[in-house]
């Protein structure tokens, strides 16, 4: 039997069923007839044990499965190119199409005003902390020297859960948890948050408003630090001109304690609306931290001091921006947002 014959004949018939497949499934098909372990190539293999010359029929046997898979994959390659020309062709972009306009958004200017506090302060070395809104009593009031008779324990005041559960009515309370996990070491941090009280919503109240609490402990902190700090942050807030004055004040968690004052940025302290005619604005409570609340915390009075202070969000936003009700923060009315844009864009 002459065999040279027969892989030609092989050869043969696979190159026209090749030629005439149109689909990647049918030279899938012939692949499989032709070179599986069952195959008509490797059925040949069967003959070896009849020819006298092993090696010339092996040489043969390879040759033409080679050929074969060759011919095999440069029509699968083919194939492939074809159909993906044709899902190209389909998934075709006209160019020339006009394109959608897209509106840019902006964020609420509560949100904006957060993050450009943020930003000041990390601009000062600070760190940004957050603790949970709902929060225990040794948090929220033990740990920053507020006794149990206080006011600001009153149920008018603060939202109880239980005896010993409540929503935070400062974010103070996530000073204490940050005093009580340093141990006695340093502290530089600002922490905004959302904290709830018993109030009625009206045009300056809200039970929710947001705080940013600020905390420095150290070595030879004083009340000039606060101070400096306090004027560089409202510099960067409202404008370069802007000053600061301090005056007597009383929180359980500072002492002395102050309320701090700016001097006006719309009549630059001469007397207008804005300021009631006074020339200075109230942005804020502050203080040296109380002794009592660094002994609690694993401080000792006598090596370290520290300065806090405590920023309404929603009152620097409409300080800021002349936005004359707090309810427009939360009321996810995009007119709202739109105006507050055009201001932005003029």
């Amino acid at each position: 039997m002459d065999y040279t014959l027969e892989f030609e004949n092989i050869k043969t018939k696979a190159s026209e069923e090749i030629s005439k497949a149109n689909d990647l499934s049918s030279l899938i098909n012939i692949k499989n007839k032709y070179l599986s372990k069952k195959g008509e190539v490797s059925l040949m293999m069967n003959h070896i044990k009849e020819v006298s010359d092993k090696k010339a029929f092996g040489e043969i046997y390879n040759k033409t499965r080679k050929e074969i898979e060759s011919l095999i994959n440069e029509k699968i390659k083919v194939e492939e190119e074809k159909k993906l020309n044709e899902e190209l062709k389909k998934e075709r972009i006209d160019i020339t199409l006009p394109g959608n306009n897209y509106v840019r958004g902006i964020a609420n200017p509560f949100y904006q005003t957060i993050n450009e506090i943020e930003d000041i302060f990390r601009g000062m070395g600070y760190s940004v902390e957050h603790g949970p809104e709902v929060d225990y009593d040794k948090y929220v009031f033990e740990l920053l020297n507020i006794p149990h008779d206080h006011p600001a324990r009153d149920m008018q005041d603060t939202l109880y859960i239980n005896d010993n559960l409540l929503l935070r009515s400062h974010t103070s309370s996530v000073q204490a948890h940050v005093m009580e996990k340093a141990k006695g070491k340093p502290i530089k941090i600002i922490c905004p948050g959302k904290t709830y009280r018993r109030d009625d919503d009206d045009m300056t109240h809200s039970h929710q408003f947001a705080q940013v609490e600020g905390l420095v402990i150290d070595k030879n902190i004083n009340l000039g630090n606060l101070k400096a700090t306090l004027e560089l942050f409202a510099k960067k807030m409202f404008s370069k001109d802007t000053k600061v004055r301090f005056r007597s004040s009383y929180f359980p968690f500072t002492e002395p304690s102050v309320e701090v004052d700016i001097s006006c940025f719309n009549c630059k302290g001469k007397g207008c609306p804005i300021c009631k005619n006074t020339g200075w604005i109230e942005i804020l409570g502050a203080g040296m931290v109380h002794p009592n609340v660094l002994k609690m915390s694993g401080y000792d009075p006598e090596v370290y001091s520290g300065f806090a202070f405590g920023i309404g969000i929603e009152r620097v936003t409409m300080l800021k921006y002349g936005i004359n009700d707090i309810r427009k923060f939360y009321q996810n009315d995009l007119r709202f947002i739109k105006e507050f844009k055009k201001v932005k864009e003029d």
